[in-house]
């Protein structure tokens, strides 16, 4: 059922962002569940990386390249198809399966906007040069984002929260891998 799939290696700067739930249609088309609200990397890219699911019937093994024809939005998820997918069965046999997109692929952010996976890991420091963690995850909580970083205290790690919002965030510098925050440790 694989067999058209070509073997892959996974590139250096791969990013998940979704999984393949099932068969949609007949003629090779699956369901594709995105991690993100705005999926934009899905539709930009013409060469997906699967990983087999960590859970579940492995249909496969290693690392295969997807050469996608089309992906669209349908619903509240996204729909596409590939070469070497010509029917229902080969599409059902990527159940489960892990999305990857080289980064480099991304579309390139707006003036002001960032993927979140390029702020993970950056330093956060205040107006008056206070180191106040790096940034562990963002989380979104429908109004606004919000930066969670960890950090240190006494030996100990700890968390802090910031919205991640222009009144708070001065800037965002990616290629010194800082982000400036109006923000004191004891908020």
């Amino acid at each position: 059922m694989l067999s058209g799939l070509e073997a892959a290696e996974l590139p250096a700067d791969a990013i998940e962002v979704g999984r393949i739930a099932d068969a949609w249609g007949i003629k090779g088309w699956f369901k594709v569940l995105p991690y993100s609200a705005s999926p934009e990397a899905l539709f930009s890219s013409k060469r997906w990386y699967l990983l087999p699911t960590e859970k579940g019937v492995k249909t496969f093994a290693g690392t295969l390249k997807l050469v996608i024809k089309e992906a669209k939005e349908h619903s509240d998820t996204v729909v596409a198809t590939a070469q070497d997918v010509d029917d229902r069965s080969a599409a059902e046999a990527l159940r489960g399966a892990r999305i990857f997109i080289a980064r480099s692929s991304f579309p390139t952010a707006e003036k002001d906007e960032y993927y979140w996976v390029d702020l993970i890991g950056l330093n956060v420091i205040n107006r008056e040069g206070i180191a106040l963690g790096s940034v562990k995850e963002l989380l979104s909580t429908g109004a606004q984002t919000v930066l969670v970083m960890g950090y240190e205290q006494d030996g100990k790690p700890q968390e802090r929260m910031i919205p991640f919002v222009a009144a708070y965030v001065d800037d965002v510098d990616l290629a010194a891998r800082r982000i400036t925050v109006d923000w004191q440790p004891d908020y």
